[in-house]
């Protein structure tokens, strides 16, 4: 069953002062899905260099998303898509990375903020800007 993959820009907004956007990564998060490892070590650097949050804090923060939500490992076979997807659609590294998660966890959506809205990956993962106001 697909199912929707959660970039890390969608759960910083989980911290946000815009209520709109806090209320909308809420919203996707309660529906459940999916992050990988890099998910969380991204949103652990945020939330210590731009969040400015304690140590305790910072784990009071991941805990909850890592109950909620599947964590998808970092697998050789995840690195070596992400290689392929950076080099076929001009993807950032890490951004393919990302979109290599989300397709070996089976997901046919994959929220982001920053990725190209719209872009349809091998025929089956659509990324989809969930602040966006079309």
């Amino acid at each position: 069953m697909p199912g929707s993959f959660i970039d890390t820009n969608v759960l910083v907004y989980l911290a946000s002062a815009d209520p709109a956007k806090a209320d909308r990564a809420e919203a996707i998060v309660a529906a459940g899905g999916v992050i990988s490892v890099q998910v969380l070590n991204g949103l652990a650097n945020v939330a210590r260099r731009k969040l400015r949050f304690s140590w305790p804090e910072t784990h009071a923060f991941l805990a909850p998303i890592r109950a909620l939500l599947t964590v998808h490992p970092n697998t050789i076979e995840t690195h070596a898509t992400g290689l392929a997807l950076a080099e076929q659609n001009g993807l950032s590294i890490y951004d393919a990375m990302i979109a290599a998660a989300a397709l070996h966890a089976a997901c046919d959506t994959l929220w982001s903020e920053d990725m190209h809205h719209g872009l349809v990956l091998q025929d089956r993962l659509r990324i989809a800007n969930p602040f966006r106001a079309d």
